[in-house]
């Protein structure tokens, strides 16, 4: 699975939405004015570190157990200190790519898809993490 850089998160004019206060299990709330709890911004929720934030689309399927699909946008914030288990953007031998970061036993780059090798970093690579993933944007597609 690869990423490809889209930009960097620009915050600009706040956009606020209707953040209605009841779950959704099968239906739909009615848009009557009791049932909206706040506004919510997209850029509020997803973007922590607006100068450190970075869009990238993916590319494969070597992240689907994890819910990252091919084509879907990543929020990739530079500014987290990656941690065992994070799911990262890293750069590796001259190629982009989305796994699960693991530091121990090895640092080694691991897919979300039996089909897809674990990534062992050795010492002869060129490595770095990139940035944390901390969100997937996904459009539905529609029949």
């Amino acid at each position: 699975m690869t990423a490809s850089l889209l930009g960097q998160a620009a915050l600009g004019k706040s956009i606020a939405l209707p953040l209605f206060s009841h779950h959704i299990s099968a239906g739909f709330p009615s848009p009557a004015q009791d049932y909206v709890e706040r506004t919510l911004d997209l850029n509020e929720l997803c973007i922590r570190h607006p100068t450190a934030t970075f869009f990238v689309k993916v590319s494969g399927d070597s992240m689907k157990n994890a819910g990252i699909y091919h084509e879907d946008i990543l929020v990739v914030d530079r500014a987290l200190h990656a941690r065992h288990g994070d799911i990262v953007v890293a750069f590796i031998n001259q190629e982009f790519t989305v796994k699960e970061l693991h530091l121990k036993p090895q640092l080694q780059l691991c897919p979300h898809n039996p089909d897809y090798p674990v990534l062992p970093i050795r010492d002869t690579d060129e490595f770095e993490v990139f940035g944390v993933v901390t969100s997937v944007i996904r459009n539905i597609p529609r029949p």
